[in-house]
């Protein structure tokens, strides 16, 4: 049987483990290197303030476009600014939360560079807590601030019939869409165990798979359509979902009840990305082998 963390008692820098099962030992790990990195940031609130204000205002150049482009045309790909609105305020709002609580998986690649995994190794404590935990970033609040005001605005301005199935499957997409891109960052980082440098190529699909969600399926080409919905399902995050609250149809003939999917595509990405996990960290075999 799997054993893990009972108590924590915190002792200065050091943290003391005693045995529990293994799922709570990664979320009490979180939680306390998360818990220190948040009274490191809160020392200096002022610092704190601007940082997560230049994070808003940087997300809020990509909206900005999108309202330059509308500026010249009525709609983009058949859908109007609301519409664009949705998807962009759904995609934006799930990958800010998963950047918030996985975003620093990508550094991953460095630690294995430099060595600095082994010692996350000799901790009694998941290395994968550990290394989504580390350096967590409170400033990163404001790209989930601005997904959010802009998913309100096109809630309030879409000219929809509400139902019930609809009302909950706007929620329902944005928190299954927070942990289809947590199992990608997981998996680009299981990658970097090969790779050892491919942070980039984990961003490509992280930070690349939030731009493209931004935009309407229309504009895009039918194989990359496929990709994105049976390769790394990308689509699953607001696509399928915004679609049916829409009224619109469905990229590829898909039928209406995929929109209803994400949680169980959620559950499994997130369960290959485990598997990915374990099998890179397996293979793992130091700087010094």
């Amino acid at each position: 049987m799997a054993e893990a963390v009972d108590e924590v008692v915190a002792r200065g820098p050091a943290v003391v483990f005693v045995p529990r099962s293994r799922l709570v030992e990664g979320v009490r790990a979180y939680g306390l290197i998360v818990a220190m990195w948040l009274r490191s940031t809160m020392a200096y609130r002022a610092s704190f303030v601007m940082t997560t204000f230049g994070n808003f205002a940087a997300t809020a150049f990509d909206f900005v476009a999108i309202l330059l482009m509308f500026s010249h045309v009525e709609a983009l790909g058949g859908y109007t600014l609301p519409e664009i609105a949705l998807l962009y305020g759904a995609s934006g709002t799930a990958f800010g939360l998963a950047d918030l609580l996985m975003g620093s998986m990508d550094r991953l690649g460095r630690r294995v560079r430099d060595g600095t995994l082994d010692t996350l190794l000799v901790r009694p404590a998941p290395v994968l807590a550990q290394v989504a935990a580390d350096r967590f970033a409170l400033r990163r609040l404001g790209r989930v601030s601005q997904g959010l005001l802009v998913l309100g605005y096109a809630l309030v301005t879409l000219d929809v019939d509400w139902t019930v199935a609809k009302a909950v499957l706007v929620p329902l997409m944005v928190l299954s869409g927070a942990a289809i891109f947590a199992a990608v960052f997981v998996a680009g980082a299981a990658f970097q165990f090969v790779a050892q440098d491919a942070s980039q190529v984990q961003n490509s699909f992280t930070y690349g798979g939030a731009t493209l969600l931004q935009y309407p399926p229309t504009i895009f080409a039918t194989d990359l359509l496929r990709g994105v919905t049976f390769v790394v399902p990308l689509a699953f995050v607001n696509w399928l979902p915004s679609l049916y609250v829409l009224g619109r149809e469905y990229p590829l003939d898909l039928p209406e009840w995929v929109a209803f999917l994400p949680p169980l595509v959620a559950g499994a990405c997130g369960a290959l990305a485990g598997w990915a996990w374990r099998a890179g960290l397996r293979a793992y075999r130091s700087t010094g082998s």
